[in-house]
């Protein structure tokens, strides 16, 4: 999807897409945003257009397991259910509780007033959240990508898994340092 051309952008205001997800980190970065960032629409005529604030929360995708997994374990249907299900609770807790930040800001910003609301909109996807990110960047017309960070930088997480794992998968980033090589837009990462 194309994104907006600065003309465009003035008239409706920003697709900011914001990473939730349970970690304290992403709950800074929406606050950050909402309090630093984003722009309430104004009251009067000729003023700024509100911007769009879009929670995305990726959940992982549903384990498949073969009639017996690796460990030899046999997991029912009524098991993988279970799981998934735990996993959408999850998923709305996030979103609910990214929403209610949301709400709360415009009506300290805005002393209630329905002028300087902002358009909040959520998306709940499934699969592996760097990939699905990016992607949903580009599907729905994100102008900027905020994310939370960890702080890990790749030379710390490098230490921390050369230890246990292969030098191979020592060199893989997280979430964020995929999604600033391979976002189609701006990314803002906020960190803690």
């Amino acid at each position: 999807m194309d994104h907006a051309t600065e003309e465009e952008t003035a008239a409706t205001g920003r697709r900011i897409l914001v990473a939730v997800d349970e970690g304290d980190e992403s709950v800074h970065a929406l606050k950050w945003c909402l309090s630093s960032f984003a722009k309430r629409g104004g009251g009067g005529d000729g003023a700024a257009p509100a911007d769009t604030i879009i929670l995305l929360y990726v959940r992982p995708p549903p384990p498949t397991y073969s009639v017996l997994d690796a460990s030899g374990y046999v997991f029912s249907d009524e098991v993988a259910a279970a799981i998934d299900g735990y996993s959408r609770e999850v998923a709305e807790a996030v979103v609910e509780k990214a929403q209610k930040l949301c709400t709360l800001y415009c009506k300290e910003v805005g002393d209630g007033e329905a002028s300087h609301e902002m358009k909040v909109e959520v998306k709940v996807a499934v699969g592996d959240a760097r990939n699905v990110i990016c992607q949903m960047v580009d599907k729905l017309g994100a102008d900027v990508l905020v994310m939370g960070s960890h702080g890990y930088g790749l030379f710390k997480r490098s230490l921390e898994r050369s230890r246990f794992q292969s030098k191979k998968l020592a060199l893989l980033g997280s979430v964020s340092d995929y999604c600033v090589r391979n976002a189609n837009c701006p990314v803002l990462i906020v960190k803690s």
